[in-house]
């Protein structure tokens, strides 16, 4: 049998592990990204190593999330990125230049490459036939050393897509159509390739749509191949060195198949407050809509905005909606100037905001009380948007438009009538606007040496945790429900996001939303462990969601299933992710319960552990699924002091 595309890109990376699905793998690292709210612990952590220089063909780091200033912290953690990267041989895409995912794929991205990104979203560079995975910073930072990477070899599904996407259909129709037949953690080891004619229409900002969403199923990564389509773009980029052809074999070997119709495919929503809460956009109730956010790094290609703007030609935002639209690049928003579009949106009473992230990680543009937020990004948990009692639903630009003008829940159809066919019409440009001048190239070595890095007074040092205890008696400082996110356990919002270099500071927030009185209690019982449910975890890959426990005294975190970037960051920061062997003793166990375990040391390397309750006097086993490197790393005490020895090994060596 052939290979997939996945298959023959880990194989050219391959460095040893085995190339079986569900264990582990190590492979050479080409790219790394970051992004300013979470990348100074990154790099506190790649300055701990003591490295003089990144290691990797290509290292860039984004100011692109946090830019509403609302005090010193963010600017000082923006000059401290910026000192870092000059002095480690990184690249700098300064503030404005655009939303670190567009960015990489569009100026860095490569076919064939493996690119490790510390957020949860890099999987968007798949739409070129990268292999970009979303890690936590610790990792992150342990790829530019140029260690190998570890890696659980995933399984391969094929998508084939056949038809065509119909005249207000968008991307965005199929990524949710997944999310629909997947689920928000059916994804978990999985990586999702797309193939067929109906992959072959799509032009890459749209098949970045669906590979950025991916990372919703709880998946290790989504790719298309490098074909036709990939050439254009990277031509219409001015990179056509960059493009080789990479596409599976014919006869290539899945480890399963989903098959999609595009042209039976309608507009769909995400309704609160889990984005596999998936319906047609016909059967939505229509309720009034205070807010409508066109955005982020998914859907405000080009093509994206040049639709919604022929939505609301000649058309005004209803009265009672605040309409916003967030540009996912420089590039994109001077071609759409250029072209008349952005003037169609200004007309109709939208109001342009920053080329940023903002709202999408609640920076900015918080729904009302009660509130109903219609958003094209990717993402509506509860509290998302910076307001718990709000609730958000996904959908596309085409429909957001819609949505803005009648004030309630509307398809593009309802708005243009027989017009809809024009959205047909719209395309990614034959040549985008190429403009570097925002992105600060590394510094040669010798000028890189004299750089001094710059910390600001909020910049603390990065916590390490200890090695594990063989005798652990800690009570349960938390009893979760099921999806925690990442969002629940460190909040998002601007105040929140210029916290997270002060981890001391940051960890009085710790599950702010979810438990309010959380990090008194941890911190006054100095030790502890959390239980949870299923799917502990999901979100995105801000590794504070990690740290902030393990600062405020967590050992250890048992729950049903836990989601593949946050177990990693437990890992990585000192936290022992166990999952319950029997579901049912999630049950037995409540809160501030007494827990202990017993000769920790000699059963964490068995991955069998039993915890008993002195509390209420019954035993139970857990497990750990955890790799034979992941358990060296638990036993270490963290990514970080493994590290460090290994790097002192191959010195000697």
């Amino acid at each position: 049998m052939g290979k997939s595309l996945t298959r023959k890109i880990i194989e050219s990376h391959y460095v040893s592990g085995s190339m079986v699905p569900g264990e582990e793998v190590f492979i050479k690292v080409d790219q790394t990204l970051t992004h300013d709210i979470n990348a100074v612990m990154t790099y506190l952590a790649f300055e701990a190593v003591g490295l003089d220089r990144v290691r990797t063909e290509c290292s860039v780091s984004y100011l692109d999330h946090n830019l509403l200033y609302i005090d010193h912290k963010t600017p000082d953690d923006h000059i401290y990125l910026r000192s870092a990267a000059k002095k480690f041989g990184v690249h700098v895409s300064q503030p404005g230049n655009g939303i670190c995912h567009t960015i990489q794929m569009a100026r860095f991205g490569a076919p064939g490459k493996i690119s490790m990104g510390g957020d949860s979203h890099t999987p968007h560079g798949g739409a070129i036939g990268m292999l970009c995975i979303g890690v936590g910073g610790m990792d992150v930072a342990t790829a530019m050393t140029g260690v190998p990477m570890r890696l659980k070899m995933p399984r391969v599904i094929q998508v084939n897509l056949t038809g065509s996407l119909k005249p207000g259909v968008n991307a965005k129709e199929v990524i949710l159509e997944m999310l629909r037949i997947v689920s928000i953690k059916g994804g978990l080891g999985n990586v999702y390739e797309y193939t067929g004619p109906g992959a072959a229409a799509l032009e890459v900002p749209q098949r970045a749509s669906i590979t950025n969403m991916g990372a919703e199923m709880g998946a290790t990564t989504s790719i298309f191949p490098a074909d036709e389509q990939v050439k254009k773009f990277l031509t219409a980029q001015g990179r056509a060195d960059a493009y080789i052809e990479l596409l599976p074999d014919e006869d290539a070997e899945y480890d399963g198949r989903i098959d999609i119709n595009l042209s039976d495919l309608e507009p769909l929503v995400s309704c609160p407050h889990q984005p596999d809460n998936v319906i047609p956009l016909r059967e939505v109730e229509r309720k009034p809509v205070q807010q409508v956010f066109i955005g982020s790094c998914t859907n405000t290609s080009y093509a994206d905005i040049a639709k919604a703007a022929l939505v609301f030609k000649g058309h005004h935002v209803n009265e009672n909606v605040s309409c916003t639209c967030g540009i996912s690049s420089r590039q994109a928003y001077r071609e759409l100037l250029r072209d008349g579009y952005l003037d169609i949106l200004v007309a109709s009473g939208v109001r342009l905001l920053e080329i940023a992230c903002g709202p999408c990680c609640a920076i900015g543009q918080t729904p009302p009380t009660e509130g109903i937020a219609v958003r094209t990004s990717n993402r509506n948990f509860k509290g998302r948007a910076g307001n718990p009692n709000a609730k958000i639903y996904l959908v596309s630009p085409e429909t957001a438009a819609a949505t803005a003008i009648l004030g309630t829940f509307a398809s593009a159809e309802e708005i243009l009538g027989d017009d809809i066919g024009q959205l047909a019409d719209i395309h990614e440009p034959e040549t985008y606007i190429v403009d570097d001048s925002m992105i600060l190239p590394p510094l040669e070595p010798k000028k890189a040496a004299e750089v001094e890095i710059v910390r600001g007074p909020n910049i603390k040092p990065l916590p390490v945790p200890d090695v594990p205890e063989d005798h652990l008696i800690a009570p349960v400082s938390l009893k979760g429900g099921d999806n925690i996110s990442t969002d629940d356990i460190t909040p998002a919002s601007a105040e929140f996001s210029s916290m997270r270099s002060n981890i001391p500071l940051m960890s009085q927030y710790c599950y702010h939303r979810y438990a309010p009185d959380f990090a008194a209690r941890a911190r006054e019982l100095g030790k502890s462990i959390i239980v949870g449910g299923e799917n502990y975890g999901q979100g995105s890959s801000r590794e504070h969601a990690a740290i902030n426990p393990m600062f405020l005294g967590v050992k250890c975190v048992i729950a049903k299933s836990i989601a593949r970037i946050h177990k990693g960051n437990l890992v990585n920061h000192g936290i022992i992710p166990m999952l319950f062997e029997d579901p049912a003793d999630y049950d037995r166990i409540d809160q501030m319960d007494e827990l202990e375990i017993e000769h920790f040391l000699t059963q964490i390397p068995t991955r069998h552990v039993t915890v008993t309750n002195r509390t209420k006097g019954f035993s139970f086993p857990v497990t750990l699924d955890l790799s034979d490197n992941e358990i060296e790393v638990a036993l270490s005490g963290g990514q970080l002091r493994y590290l460090k020895k290994q790097l002192a090994q191959q010195q000697e060596g």
